[in-house]
């Protein structure tokens, strides 16, 4: 096990238990900070940005290793602790750039938008990750690579990087004098998460905001004008596909139906919200509305507690995936991963209370039933007691009776 398996190991766990901290404090204070399915929706983007990672390995570290193995102009020691520190530096420092360039530049802001979605702000937000964001941000670490930095040094000060910012996603954290103008915090990514014209698009740094400081980009938050978040084209949705395509769709739509071949390109290149004059003028949208309804479409307390159940089972089935990446087979890896983001999409959907969701989620559950059978238990588990398969079609057939009876006491809209 290497370094940054050790450090996820370990925060996995921790995650969890902060969130369920956070939970007990909000309770104790009269606070709501957490709504069911809108935290069901992060946590499942974080689950899907973990699988998304699995495949996209090869080319992340793939090309970093390359770019250090064969066009580094130094070769920096690994067992120095300088190499480390400033490694940590330099990595914060282009993750600034990297950061601010998701906001200013639409096909970058079409993977970062991902992380912005949720109208609340608790530490499942935190979780809430991108699964397209591996295509580009590479690109803004290759200077460590031609610095020299080995390969490990880089993957763990970047995993040290994003631990770091989990714990300044929460509300019930307030101001911390000296700390608030050196490091990234609560209270200054508060501001940035939110939709508010004073605090838009600032305070990038992930754990030193001094560079938003050095680089004009620094906004403290401000009592007299509360935090709003989400995006200033809202979601909408709990479908975490749809939450990672949403962007690239509306923008492809700006292209398609852009008259000049300049503007089909800059539409890309331009900071979002951005569009061509013609495309504005015959395809308009809403303005933007701060005093907006959050999107909470009503649900029976009985189908938010079986989404809640089944997501835990979902999180269980892709800690597993997680573990046995490095040891099942390729096309069993692709199988389980395709039946992941099925799942955790027909869960989305039935979370919006729509009656296609009820379908979806009966499909899924004759799914998760047929691979039981087929495998003779579950993905990748070659040795899984007889007694398995039989027990995952019985949590089928009860979770069906379950959500049969739901559906049955309540009448939901189309």
């Amino acid at each position: 096990m290497n370094t940054q398996e050790v450090i996820i190991g370990w925060a996995t766990p921790a995650f969890f238990a902060l969130i369920a901290l956070e939970l007990l404090v909000a309770k104790w204070r009269g606070r709501r900070v957490y709504h069911a399915s809108d935290a069901v929706s992060s946590l499942s983007l974080g689950v899907i940005s973990q699988i998304v990672a699995v495949f996209a390995k090869l080319l992340t570290l793939g090309i970093y290793a390359w770019c250090a193995g064969h066009l580094a102009l130094y070769t920096l020691p690994a067992d120095r602790w300088w190499v480390w520190a400033s490694g940590l530096l330099l990595y914060d420092f282009l993750y600034y750039w990297l950061h601010r360039a998701g906001h200013e530049v639409n096909i970058l802001w079409a993977a970062h938008v991902v992380h912005h979605q949720s109208e609340d702000y608790n530490l499942s937000t935190a979780l809430r990750q991108t699964g397209s964001g591996v295509l580009l941000g590479w690109l803004f670490y290759l200077p460590m690579a031609l610095l020299g930095y080995p390969l490990e040094v880089f993957a763990v000060v970047a995993l040290i990087d994003l631990l770091y910012q989990f714990w300044v996603h929460t509300e019930l954290v307030g101001r911390l004098g000296w700390f608030d103008r050196v490091f990234c915090s609560p209270s200054n990514h508060r501001a940035h998460h939110a939709v508010n014209e004073r605090y838009l698009d600032r305070n990038y740094g992930g754990i030193l905001i001094v560079w938003d400081r050095l680089f004009g980009s620094f906004v403290e938050e401000d009592d007299a004008d509360p935090p709003v978040y989400g995006t200033r084209a809202p979601l909408r949705s709990w479908n975490p596909l749809w939450a990672n395509a949403e962007v690239y769709w509306a923008t492809l739509k700006d292209a398609w139906h852009a008259r000049r071949w300049r503007d089909k390109l800059l539409v890309w290149i331009k900071p979002p919200g951005w569009r061509p004059a013609d495309v504005a003028e015959r395809f308009p949208k809403p303005a933007f509305d701060m005093a907006r309804a959050r999107y909470a479409p009503p649900l029976p307390r009985g189908l938010t507690a079986y989404g809640i159940a089944q997501f835990a089972l979902l999180l269980l089935m892709g800690v597993w995936f997680l573990d046995m990446a490095k040891r099942m087979p390729a096309s069993s890896l692709l199988a389980y991963a395709a039946f992941l983001l099925f799942s955790l999409t027909a869960l989305g959907v039935l979370l919006e209370g729509r009656r296609a969701g009820t379908w979806l989620e009966g499909a899924r559950l004759a799914v998760t039933a047929l691979a039981a059978v087929i495998t003779g238990g579950w993905f990748g588990a070659a040795s899984a007691p007889p007694a398995l398969a039989p027990a995952i079609v019985a949590l089928c057939l009860g979770s069906a009776a379950a959500l049969a009876t739901i559906r049955l006491r309540t009448r939901q809209p189309a």
